[in-house]
């Protein structure tokens, strides 16, 4: 194969092969510290009513899109005026902001302001900028005083925050994962200099993968959830993959000479690195169906990554090799045991003594661990994805307590919008929906036009057919503009639940059936829409993950039962994954809100599927190599897991070593991410690749290795 030629080219002229990858880390490690300065946000913007109602809210109402959020409160009792006048001075200083459109202001908003308590919103157009210098100048501007105090939130304000987190949780985890991976690698290794070969190759992925990502995000848009996701699979793929090569040139190198041992080790544990890496492109692949940027992002940015870590095995790496084999030597002769340790042929022995017992310890296990997913509530992430006390998660708070904004949007009118439709606007239509709404069980209530002028649909007209019927309605332009009318719409249920979502299927469903159509936008329909967007297309996820999965094993064995076992294993281990996140962040005491984020499982999946082939398929090719030269299955098994059981403990091991330490991350989501993998990784390394993977091969037999070709 042209990669097996590349490897043994890079082992000869190693040289060449150094200046090389050099340049790549300086060219690009010049832009991997900017990456953060491209990316544009979450990216969970579903294309849907929601979006288009905002845009119009926008445009015709004076509702901004996503503003910044102004929270003001008066820290003791004292004159209205006072306070009004403070809340004049601070909005004042806020203008001439770069990037400022408009400020809703709640002197001109009475339910806006209420007993020692306001919020303004501001319209900031961050295009060009970043959104972290324009708060910064923001908060500059705005004067203190120590009978008020005024806090900054709202969606801009929380994902920049978000950012900021991110970049901190990475340097952090950087900080853990690296020296841990390093230690672990030295204990299998036996020597400092074998240990530090993949290290070094893991960091120079995450940094050459993060400069090339800097650049996609130059002409497209990437979700700042890839910052963090960079550094944990780079770093992951690349160490893991080096292990799986020197620990295969190292055995290979104490029968030979250093160039043929390259080459059985490209022949060997090269080819099944090229089926993990396969495995991991489809896991990565199949993330594409769900029509979300942020899963795109998540994507492309991991599947760079990937590219980069085979290229590095392949060409960096056996010139490493070539320069360093002489210290490699030296440290095998002082440690490498050879046989795969006295430990490992013990756990062979007893796994494959009693199949039938080992195997239904570790399915138990597993299924203790399952047992949570049913209880399992998702969410959209919000500012509660902060930390508790945090400034923007704090406002937040305080104004859903003491502002609590309608859960949905309802916009009437909209494809007949415009004053020269000719059409009049049917006031009666639109009080009959008014008064279908309020008699809804699930409603608490409704805010329009209509409640808030005491006016039914006749009134209305009559108001409307009048000249300065604009004077004349003073609440109007905030709910009536343009044959548009707005109705602000509180529900009962939880905007995560599915009785929400169901109500929202609903009336969508009857609005697009009306004679006046409406759309339905507003936080909830966001949720909505967002949830639609995953679990409607998550089938297509798992059906292409699986399929191509078995297709791809099933060339690199050439067995039927091998491949179905091994997809079978991984869906085991990444739902007992979901369960242990369960009791972590919604049954037990860490901060996640009482919730997963949406997007987590689904990354999980992804990331967890590809990336724990790594160690299953070097598993199993090393148990289907010994197979094919003695054709004897039992010893094929129990040869197989006593030489590879060091490396793939190993290999979990630093899998976790670089993605747990994610789990003290600031950010919920990142957090959730960073412990659903590594306890993923762990059940997979340890129960299903060590206990029930033998185990079942054992049971198997002869049966492992059908095919209906054979």
């Amino acid at each position: 194969m042209g990669l097996h030629r590349l490897a043994v080219l890079s082992f000869r002229y190693p040289k060449i092969i150094l200046v090389c990858w050099a340049a790549c880390l300086v060219f690009f490690g010049a832009y991997a510290h900017s990456l953060s300065s491209v990316l544009q946000g979450h990216g969970l913007d579903p294309e849907g009513s929601f979006g288009a109602v905002r845009q119009r809210l926008n445009a015709d109402f004076s509702r901004p899109a996503e503003p910044v959020v102004l929270w003001f409160e008066q820290n003791a009792p004292g004159p209205k005026e006072e306070f009004k006048a403070y809340i004049r001075s601070v909005l004042r200083g806020a203008e001439g902001l770069p990037g400022l459109v408009r400020i809703v202001s709640p002197l001109e908003r009475g339910e806006m302001l209420r007993s020692g308590t306001a919020y303004a919103l501001l319209d900031i157009r961050f295009t060009g900028r970043d959104e972290q210098a324009v708060l910064s100048e923001l908060r500059g501007r705005l004067p203190v005083h120590p009978g008020f105090a005024w806090k900054l939130t709202g969606k801009p304000v929380v994902q920049a925050d978000v950012n900021t987190a991110s970049e901190k949780d990475m340097r952090k985890a950087e900080l853990i994962g690296l020296p841990a991976a390093f230690l672990i690698l030295w204990i299998a290794f036996g020597g400092a200099t074998t240990a530090l070969i993949p290290v070094v190759l893991g960091l120079v992925s995450a940094v050459v993968s993060m400069g090339i990502v800097y650049w996609i995000g130059r002409v497209t848009d990437l979700s700042n959830f890839v910052l963090n996701v960079i550094p944990m699979v780079g770093l992951a793929l690349s160490i893991d993959f080096s292990l799986m090569l020197v620990s295969r040139f190292r055995e290979e190198l104490n029968r030979g000479r250093a160039e043929p041992a390259l080459r059985l080790t490209m022949r060997t544990s090269g080819r099944a690195v090229l089926y993990s890496a396969g495995c991991v492109a489809l896991g990565l692949l199949g993330i594409l169906f769900i029509p979300l940027p942020m899963f795109a992002s998540v994507a492309w940015a991991a599947f760079t990554v990937l590219i980069v870590s085979v290229f590095l095995s392949f060409t960096l790496l056996p010139a490493v090799l070539s320069l360093l084999r002489r210290r490699i030597e030296a440290e095998n002769a002082a440690w490498f045991p050879g046989n795969g340790g006295w430990f490992w042929h013990r756990l062979s022995a007893a796994v494959m003594k009693r199949p039938q017992r080992m195997a239904l310890l570790a399915i138990l296990i597993v299924v203790i661990f399952i047992l949570p997913v049913g209880r399992m509530k998702i969410a959209v992430p919000d500012a509660a994805s902060l930390p508790a006390g945090t400034e923007a998660r704090e406002a937040a708070e305080r104004l859903a307590a003491r502002f609590p904004s309608p859960e949905v949007t309802l916009l009437l009118g909209a494809k007949d919008a415009g004053p020269h439709s000719g059409q009049r606007f049917d006031w009666q239509h639109a009080y009959r929906l008014f008064q279908q709404l309020q008699r809804d069980p699930q409603v608490v209530r409704v805010d329009s036009i209509f409640s808030r002028l005491g006016m039914n649909g006749e009134q209305l007209r009559l108001l409307y057919e009048k000249p300065d019927a604009g004077t004349n309605a003073g609440a109007a332009p905030f709910y009536f503009h343009q044959n548009q009318l707005v109705m602000d719409i509180y529900l009962r249920t939880d905007p995560d639940s599915e009785e929400t979502r169901q109500w929202l299927r609903e009336w969508e469903a009857a609005g697009s059936q009306e004679q006046i159509p409406f759309r339905l936008g507003g936080e909830s329909k966001y949720r909505q829409e967002v949830y639609d967007a995953i679990f409607t297309n998550l089938y297509k996820v798992l059906m292409f993950v699986l399929v191509t999965n078995f297709f791809l094993l099933y060339k690199a064995f050439g067995s039927v039962f091998i491949p179905l076992k091994t997809l079978v294993m991984n869906v085991l281990s990444i739902t007992a994954a979901f369960g242990l996140l369960t009791w972590i962040f919604q049954e037990g005491t860490a901060d996640g809100g009482g919730s997963i984020a949406i997007m987590i499982p689904v990354f999980i999946f992804g990331l967890v599927f590809g990336i724990s082939m790594d160690y299953g398929v070097f598993l199993v090719a090393r148990i289907a190599e010994v197979y094919r030269q003695t054709q004897d299955n039992d010893y094929a098994v129990a040869a197989g897991l006593a030489s590879t059981g060091r490396i793939i403990t190993s290999a979990g091991a630093i899998m976790i070593a670089v993605t747990l330490p994610f789990a003290g991350a600031d950010v919920a989501g990142v957090k959730q991410l960073g412990t659903g993998i590594a306890g993923a990784i762990f059940l997979d390394a340890t129960l299903i690749r060590m206990i029930l993977v033998p185990a079942l091969m054992k049971l198997l037999g002869r049966w492992n290795w059908w095919s209906p070709y054979n």
